[in-house]
């Protein structure tokens, strides 16, 4: 028997713990080499960890919910297994099997009429006995095969247990079954994931150490979709990708983060750190909450640049695949309440930056130009910033900065 430990990733400096997930493979079953067996969540992205090696896991270490930390072991693999392990090798199998008369013996010695973890599972869920399954595995061990044929072959259940007295079951608390239905009032409680929890801690700490203040404008997207309009289509075939809106608003977010550096500063104990860079965080939903990529040095990147990242920032927040590497560091961010049809909000600061932009949905409104009411594409602006190092000076330029650059795109190239 050659056995290999299954171990959990090294996570970052700023990641002390994570959990385990939902094992995706059992003990006795095979695994492939780069097989993934289990999802590992920190309060930042979704890891997963694959097989080391082929071979059969013998043992879970540790179960699903656990918490673990980088470098743990957290199962075993066996590389010259056949997919056939004792019950009594696993550490961690997911269901027992039945309780049974003492299994016959074969003629060699060997205890016949064993379930296989896997079969186990499948039996108790269909209430079958180990006398009413022939195993056909080794010294006549029950394999998950013998249970589903014996299932097809019309095998029926025996008789289900006596209910335990009320003195002794346990049983499951109703809050944490799923749809559980209490008439016309129903509730189900779950625990936050590790992500939501995190993302509830930061925004409490944002809140409680921020001295936050919002500010607000108003601008006219025409110039912007007349442009977007008049270059989509040479813009995509050139690129191999749609020109959206976000490009415009990273654009003129670093277009005043320049004017106003303290924008772009953040608070360490008393001193303000100035950064001569510009990583701009997107605000991303995802299955798991609220995640923020980082566009690391948005002032050099193209518009055709910026719309690539986000677009994969997206896919991969959809598919739980953004490394802790995408998620660290970040100057400034953009929330985008607007792709879900927000029409103002007030977006806390994601720390330790000290302000962060709100765009929401333009919509045609009426508004007053040259003492006449006409009807333009408006969207308004919100940004949030910490008071403590921000006056309310820079913070309205700041926005004004943006709303100008957006109203009259060519400001963005001439850098005015």
């Amino acid at each position: 028997m050659a056995i290999i430990e299954v171990k959990v990733p090294q996570l970052s400096e700023s990641v002390a713990e994570a959990t385990l997930l939902s094992w995706k493979k059992r003990p006795g079953e095979a695994v492939s080499a780069d097989e993934i067996l289990i999802e590992i969540e920190t309060d930042k992205v979704v890891l997963e960890v694959p097989a080391p090696a082929a071979g059969v896991l013998v043992q879970l270490v540790k179960n699903d919910g656990e918490t673990v930390v980088s470098d743990e072991v957290i199962a075993k693999i066996d590389t010259e297994g056949h997919a056939q392990v004792s019950p009594l090798e696993v550490k961690a199998a997911p269901v027992a099997a039945p309780a049974a008369a003492p299994a016959p013996t074969t003629a060699g010695g060997a205890k016949s009429g064993v379930a296989m973890p896997a079969a186990a599972k499948l039996m108790a869920d269909h209430h079958l006995s180990a006398a009413q399954v022939s195993g056909t595995g080794k010294d006549g061990r029950i394999t998950k095969g013998d249970v589903l044929g014996a299932i097809e072959a019309g095998v029926k259940p025996a008789a289900a247990p006596a209910p335990a007295a009320p003195a002794v079951a346990k049983p499951l608390p109703q809050v944490n079954v799923p749809g559980l239905n209490l008439g016309d009032r129903p509730e189900q409680r779950v625990p936050m994931s590790r992500l939501r929890a995190r993302i509830a801690e930061r925004l409490l700490q944002s809140q409680a150490t921020n001295a936050i203040l919002t500010t607000f404008n108003e601008v006219n997207m025409a110039p912007v979709m007349e442009l977007r309009k008049k270059f989509q289509e040479r813009f995509e075939k050139e690129h191999g990708v749609k020109l959206g809106f976000m490009s415009f608003f990273v654009k003129a977010a670093v277009h005043a983060l320049k004017k106003f550096p303290i924008l772009n500063a953040s608070v360490d104990g008393n001193d303000i750190v100035y950064h001569g860079y510009f990583d701009i965080g997107i605000a991303v939903g995802s299955p798991r909450g609220l995640v923020v990529p980082i566009l690391r040095n948005a002032d050099q990147m193209t518009f055709a640049e910026i719309e690539k990242k986000i677009a994969e920032f997206g896919q991969k927040a959809k598919d739980g695949k953004l490394g802790l590497e995408e998620l660290t560091g970040g100057t400034f961010s953009i929330s985008n309440g607007g792709v879900f049809g927000s029409m103002l909000s007030t977006p806390i600061i994601n720390p330790p930056q000290s302000a962060i932009l709100g765009v929401h949905a333009t919509k045609d409104r009426p508004v007053v130009e040259n003492g006449q009411i006409v009807i333009r594409p408006i969207n308004y602006l919100a940004m949030s910033y910490d008071h403590r190092i921000i006056d309310g000076r820079e913070a309205v330029l700041g926005l004004v900065a943006m709303k100008e650059a957006l109203e009259d795109p060519a400001r963005l190239l001439f850098d005015i």
